[in-house]
């Protein structure tokens, strides 16, 4: 069964025109929201602003508080490292000014060295003694000793003098430690021939002695 033939329009006759859409209702009616529409932008866009602004606050606050923690942080290291450094002072004092006042902190005091040469040569009526001093030369310091800003330094002595007996020698030496620290680096001693009388030396010493000094260096950056 064949359904309906459609036919061709006729000369002369035109299609029906296809309809206009119509536009929403509401469209028509935005002049009427339009105030509201506007401040809403306005609201929103000023929002938006005022986070934005609260955000970069909070960020510079964060930076500043942890800037502050730093600084406090390394305020207090700096405040305890002090309080160390005084209670070491108090507990090492002592020792110090012991060590400063036999001659070991410090310059040198050749003279004292020589004074003391001297007086117990003269109170324990010792033979003429001979000596000579080097030039004062910097001594190098094992590698776990740490000195900071302190530098060890020697001066060499080279000791010639005659010996009733072997006591003089080590007599000698008692007395100048009363003067210093001093290592003895070597000691040579010959006998003589046959004594000839009381006061005729039995022992001829030759010996030489390191005068032992600790000298502060300025460090750099400090006054």
């Amino acid at each position: 069964m064949s359904g309906p033939v459609k036919q061709p329009p006729l000369p002369g006759m035109q299609r029906a025109g296809t309809p206009m859409r119509t536009l929403p209702a509401w469209l028509g009616e935005l002049h009427l929201v339009r105030a509201a529409l506007l401040c809403f932008a306005l609201t929103l866009l000023a929002s938006l602003l005022l986070l934005s602004l609260t955000a970069a606050y909070r960020m510079r606050e964060a930076q500043q508080l942890y800037l502050a923690q730093h600084t406090r942080a390394a305020a207090a290291t700096l405040f305890n490292h002090a309080e160390a450094e005084k209670q070491e002072i108090r507990a090492y004092e002592p020792q110090f000014l012991a060590l400063r006042q036999r001659g070991l902190i410090g310059e040198e005091n050749r003279l004292a060295w020589i004074d003391a040469i001297r007086r117990s040569q003269e109170q324990r009526k010792l033979l003429p003694i001979s000596y000579d001093i080097s030039p004062q030369q910097a001594l190098p310091v094992p590698l776990p000793m740490v000195m900071g800003q302190y530098h060890l330094r020697g001066s060499r002595m080279r000791l010639q003098m005659d010996l009733l007996h072997e006591m003089d020698l080590l007599n000698l030496f008692d007395d100048l430690r009363q003067a210093g620290y001093f290592a003895v680096q070597d000691c040579t001693l010959k006998r003589h021939g046959a004594a000839g009388g009381e006061a005729v030396p039995t022992l001829g010493a030759e010996c030489e002695l390191l005068w032992l000094t600790v000298n502060s260096v300025p460090v750099p950056g400090r006054p």
